[in-house]
């Protein structure tokens, strides 16, 4: 495992992980994680599947109980994205957006909703049921769920996963947007399935669950 090295020491971290675990049946998903993260950055998870990426996302998002280490946060909302992206088939994308908005106590103004489908790419299929979209547009819509908490830290699980080239420079765009506004972006990812156009970080986990499970079988 690797941890992300600190750009300035004397400035607070935003978020941190000290000695972080999770154990299924007894057993640890990965080797303890350390990091910190600072205003304005984005941390890249990698590692290899069933490495444990999902399970620390979902540890930082509070779904999960460490079973050692602590996590400190800096008091902002958490915005989660993940696999299940929670559009609704039978409304159209403007009204999923319309939905979002209220949901995060944002005024879905016409001029926000409509500001909101352009950033997305989705002006052809604005009106068009979400049931009808392919998986990109779905994911391009569920974004406006971040786009709608642009103060909190964004937790992305795969965000890259079902996107074509515009879609994934549409997300590459949004992050950096958040990045300006000295926002907190953590996101998983594997293969060639990452940020393109701006600064990360990389922490990379190693899990071991299955060399534990080879000991305890021999």
């Amino acid at each position: 495992m690797t941890n992300p090295p600190n750009k300035d020491p004397e400035k607070p971290a935003c978020l941190r992980v000290e000695s972080l675990v999770f154990e299924r049946w007894f057993i640890p998903v990965f080797e303890p994680i350390n990091f910190q993260i600072e205003a304005g950055e984005t941390l890249l998870i990698r590692g290899a599947n069933g490495s444990g990426k999902t399970t620390l996302l979902r540890l930082l998002a509070g779904f999960l109980e460490p079973s050692e280490g602590k996590i400190f946060l800096p008091g902002q909302a958490l915005a989660w994205l993940g696999h299940k992206l929670g559009i609704k088939d039978a409304l159209s994308v403007r009204e999923n957006l319309q939905f979002l908005a209220r949901l995060y106590n944002t005024q879905a103004t016409e001029a926000l909703i409509t500001d909101t489908i352009t950033q997305l790419g989705l002006m052809r299929v604005a009106d068009q049921d979400a049931g009808s979209l392919s998986a990109g547009q779905k994911k391009r819509c569920a974004f406006g769920t971040l786009l709608f908490q642009p103060d909190a830290i964004w937790l992305l699980d795969e965000p890259y996963s079902s996107l074509d080239k515009q879609g994934m420079d549409i997300v590459d765009r949004l992050l950096k947007q958040h990045q300006q506004r000295n926002g907190i972006t953590v996101l998983a990812t594997h293969g060639v399935l990452a940020p393109a156009q701006l600064e990360v970080r990389e922490l990379i986990i190693e899990g071991f669950q299955d060399d534990y499970y080879a000991e305890s079988l021999a």
